[in-house]
């Protein structure tokens, strides 16, 4: 008597996000085991390093099994969920789930997914789109790499034969080989410029560990760069992996807790230090009587209306004067031998969310009025702080403006949200003793602080822009045909 036929398995493994993008923690799920699901349906809210996104299933059927928990981190690759369909069945007995996963995807629908996923047609997460090359991410611990859907234990690996002199880079820079191995593979990198060369050797980086992005194979300073800032984040995991247990301490004192930054900080995180570590910023900054604004801002309110908010009053200011300083809205290229200028202005707002520091952009800023800037920047900080903001509007900028005064702070030396070249941050506006026509009054000061890139223009310049500014908030009616 033949064996019953069993349901076919679909195991959903989280797919490519694209960007650079490895992993994704795990917010929420939308669905439970027994469910039963349609092709697209979404099954979990997922954090990337860029937002919070719906993540859509490749197969319909019942929920067999869910992978996670809320919080955990799933690599790309990793199973997500399992889905059984009831209504086809296997011919062989003790199908794998594997297996009847490869039987599912010849199906015109899930090759048609795959294929998709592939070709990076932005279908397989909403806002994502998705790269053909394989991505290189951080080193994993060896416990990650255990194959949770496959009880059968794999052959062990053969011994490595020595790689020939044609290796790849990747076998090169091993940080598992043998010294030994390692120096057999050793061979000439191309590093055309010595300031390249003096620059990885003042980072503490081997160049022969360094991935090459020039067209002639070369080494730039962008891959420099880059090779510090992943180099950063893996000695911090690694850092964690090797001290986290219990009854640690530090110091003399005992670790009460360690918690694993999220996709999202660590982004942040590497953003900034690539910027600090690739610009040569400076600042300026000036206190501004902002008196004039603070009472005419009132009386801008239409009727039953709102009146505009101060940081689209304040951004219009700055759209007006980024007209007569324009080289501040620019960008230099990777090598920053060429200046990047533009017809308009994408403007960045940096929002403060439970997830962390998000920049919104405000594309083609500079043709709204001051009423669309106040409803553009109302609904982007609204959807930034609900934690829906798609990836695409996150990105973009040419200058960024950082209202910090939200915050209950005075003043900043902001970091440049790269890769623009400048960035304009705003104080509280309170009131302060003021000198007017000989006698002290109490006037509403705001403190202005720009920082910019040094490449790009000398401090006249940047002080330049910083008057025009000044000078339309001090004096706001000389800008009402304009504003």
């Amino acid at each position: 008597m033949s064996a019953p036929l069993k349901p076919s398995t679909h195991i959903f493994r989280l797919p490519d996000l694209g960007e650079g993008l490895t992993e994704a923690g795990l917010v929420t799920w939308l669905v439970a085991v027994g469910d039963t699901i349609t092709t697209d349906q979404p099954i979990a809210e997922v954090e990337t390093a860029k937002s919070v996104v719906e993540l859509p299933s490749p197969f319909a059927g019942v929920v067999t099994a869910l992978h996670g928990t809320a919080g955990d981190t799933i690599d790309v690759g990793a199973p997500v969920l399992e889905v059984a369909d009831p209504e086809s069945a296997s011919a062989a007995e003790g199908t794998t789930p594997d297996a009847a996963g490869s039987a599912a995807s010849s199906t015109p629908e899930h090759e048609a997914y795959r294929e998709e996923e592939r070709a990076g047609s932005g279908n397989v997460l909403i806002g994502y789109g998705t790269t053909a090359h394989t991505t290189k991410g951080r080193r994993r611990p060896a416990a990650a790499s255990v194959r949770v859907d496959r009880p059968t234990a794999s052959p062990p690996a053969p011994a490595p034969a020595p790689a020939p002199a044609s290796a790849s880079k990747a076998a090169a820079v091993d940080p598992d080989a043998t010294p030994a191995l390692a120096a057999s593979v050793r061979r000439p990198v191309a590093v055309r410029s010595p300031l390249v060369r003096r620059l990885a050797r003042d980072l503490g980086l081997d160049v022969h560990t360094i991935a090459a992005t020039g067209p002639d194979g070369a080494i730039t300073r962008a891959d420099v760069l880059k090779a510090a800032v992943e180099n950063a984040v893996d000695g911090a995991a690694a850092h964690h992996r090797a001290t986290n247990g219990t009854g640690e301490s530090v110091d003399g004192l005992d670790v009460v807790s360690r918690e694993r930054m999220s996709p999202l900080r660590r982004a942040v995180s590497a953003k900034l230090t690539r910027s600090r570590t690739e610009i040569p910023e400076a600042t300026v900054w000036v206190d501004v009587d902002a008196t004039s604004l603070w009472a005419l801002r009132a009386q801008m309110a239409p009727e039953g209306g709102k009146a505009p908010s101060v940081t689209a009053l304040l951004a219009r200011f700055v759209l007006l004067a980024l007209e007569d300083y324009p080289v501040l809205a620019s960008r230099l290229d990777e090598s920053g031998e060429e200046l990047i200028s533009f017809d308009g202005v994408n403007l960045g707002i940096a929002a403060d969310t439970e997830r962390g520091l998000l920049v919104p952009v405000v594309p083609r800023a500079h043709a709204l009025t001051v009423e669309q800037l106040d409803a553009a920047l109302r609904e982007l900080t609204a959807t930034a702080r609900a934690g829906t903001m798609p990836p695409e509007r996150l990105r973009g900028s040419t200058f960024t403006l950082n209202n910090y005064g939200g915050l209950g702070v005075d003043g900043s030396a902001a970091i440049i949200n790269h890769p623009d070249v400048a960035i304009l941050g705003i104080g509280r506006i309170i009131e302060r003793p003021w000198v007017v026509d000989g006698a002290i009054v109490a006037r509403r000061i705001v403190q202005l602080s720009l920082a910019f890139d040094h490449r790009v223009c000398d401090g006249g310049y940047a002080a330049g822009f910083l008057r025009r500014v000044t000078e339309l908030i001090e004096h706001p009616l000389r800008a009402f045909v304009r504003v």
